[in-house]
């Protein structure tokens, strides 16, 4: 006898065997609901998960499913505890129509056959047990990237009966898996959680409210990576950049190959992590995404860009210093000319009793006056057609004395920035560290707390 004569013997055998341990009513219609307000409860045993696509925002699971009921219409002959009926995809019996929600494809396992089966309990209870991959749709939000939580609800109902014939909940133990699952499986990515809604839960489609049982995966990102492969190197950068302010200002090509390799390595930086869609690795045919899309600014993306930004403007502070040491250089030059060659250029006062009248004569008097000895001394002649005399006369000796006074505080502002003694620099030096970390507490403050109002938010 061979093998496939054995399998038809024991089919054969398993039919008879199950035809003998049951029975039904005479009149049993299959298209109709055992009873009024059916009770249908859920049990999951969660295998493994295949993935999580974030591109498509999927998440695909390998699951047993068990879906129980009550039908008085049928029992068990005997006195056995339960019997193993026979699957088929046109089953003889009524069957619950499960529909998921979230649900965007499902594919029974297959060995020798499908993996599914029907139990007959000894309280008329029925039992079907499948084995398959399922694909669910999970609408993913990742402007917190990459300390984004990812909650995902799904949902188990009926799709044609209403609230008011069947009812849809988890049984006492609904969620089982593997010896090795400890706090929750472990992804490259993702630390991955379960959990379910004992709550009724209703939604609202086709014709009326339908009963749910809820199950919300939760997708908790791995921050460590991201840490070393985007904070860290950020900062340090960023640090890097901060050397520049005790670079002597004479040594330019040190200090802007410095700023500009610092400033380059950002922008690489983030042109990499912001690059929408997959690229393929070199040596191998593995996809990856560096960086899921999103409609606004990710969180990484906005530490990316403020690090950029804290470097570029040491390159501004940079450029103001040499321009500020030319203009410095240009005047003690002009003011050695004025000054006849000889003597120390002197301070400049900035404010006083800055005292201007106008004569007949057009010209200014009281020298004697601090701002106008100092606007003789070390500015060009007032041109005279500024303060003659007309009806707007005071008016315009005001207007000359507002733009020589601006002209005085302008001047010692690029003398100050100028220094040779690196004034500026030295401000710098502490401002720069300052700022970085008044922005570091705020950036991780902010967005770990709207982090965790959204994952709440989103169990509530």
């Amino acid at each position: 006898m061979g093998p496939s004569a054995s399998l038809s013997l024991v089919a054969m055998f398993h039919l008879v065997r199950s035809k003998d341990f049951y029975e039904m009513e005479t009149e049993y219609n299959k298209n109709m609901l055992p009873g009024k307000d059916v009770d249908v409860s859920l049990s999951l045993h969660i295998n493994r998960i295949s993935g999580v696509d974030e591109s498509k925002e999927e998440i695909a699971l390998d699951v047993f499913l068990h879906v129980y009921w009550e039908d008085p219409r049928i029992w068990i002959l005997g006195n056995a505890s339960q019997v193993e009926l026979t699957w088929d995809k046109d089953p003889k019996f009524w069957i619950p129509d499960l529909y998921i929600r979230q649900l965007r494809e499902m594919k029974v396992l297959t060995l020798f056959q499908d993996l599914a089966s029907i139990r007959l309990y000894d309280n008329s209870t029925l039992r079907i047990s499948i084995g398959a991959t399922i694909i669910i749709k999970c609408d993913m939000d990742f402007v917190l990237y990459p300390l984004d939580v990812q909650t995902c609800a799904v949902d188990f109902g009926s799709y044609k009966y209403t609230l008011t014939d069947m009812k849809f909940h988890w049984r006492d133990d609904p969620l089982i898996f593997p010896s090795d699952f400890g706090d929750g499986f472990r992804l490259p990515r993702y630390v991955v959680s379960f959990v379910t809604d004992n709550r009724l839960n209703v939604i609202y489609y086709g014709d009326g409210n339908h009963s749910t049982a809820r199950l919300v995966i939760t997708l908790s990102r791995e921050l460590r990576s991201h840490l070393l492969e985007s904070y860290l190197p950020s900062t340090l950068f960023v640090v890097m950049s901060w050397g520049s302010f005790v670079v002597m200002p004479e040594v330019v090509p040190g200090r802007m190959v410095l700023l500009v390799t610092t400033l380059l390595s950002l922008v690489t930086m983030f042109d990499t992590i912001s690059i929408r869609g997959a690229f393929v690795y070199k040596w191998s045919n593995v996809k990856k995404n560096n960086s899921p899309s999103a409609l606004e600014l990710k969180c990484i993306e906005v530490w990316l860009i403020s690090c950029t930004l804290f470097v570029f403007l040491a390159l501004v502070e940079y450029f103001i210093v040499l321009f500020g040491m030319r203009y410095d250089k240009h005047w003690r030059h002009k003011k050695h000319d004025l000054d006849g060659g000889g003597g120390a250029p002197s301070r400049l006062p900035l404010f006083g009793s800055n005292k201007v009248h106008a004569t007949s004569g057009n010209d200014v008097s009281g020298e004697e006056d601090s701002v106008g000895a100092t606007a003789k001394a070390q500015l060009p002649a007032p041109q005279p057609q500024m303060l003659t005399t007309n009806n707007n006369g005071p008016a315009q000796v005001v207007t000359s004395a507002g733009k020589l006074r601006f002209q005085l505080v302008a001047r010692h502002v690029i003398l100050y920035c100028g220094s040779p003694r690196g004034t500026l620099d030295q401000v710098s030096l502490a401002l720069f560290p300052l700022c970085f970390v008044l922005f570091s507490v705020m950036y991780w403050i902010s967005y770990i707390s709207e982090s965790r109002r959204k994952s709440l938010a989103a169990v509530v």
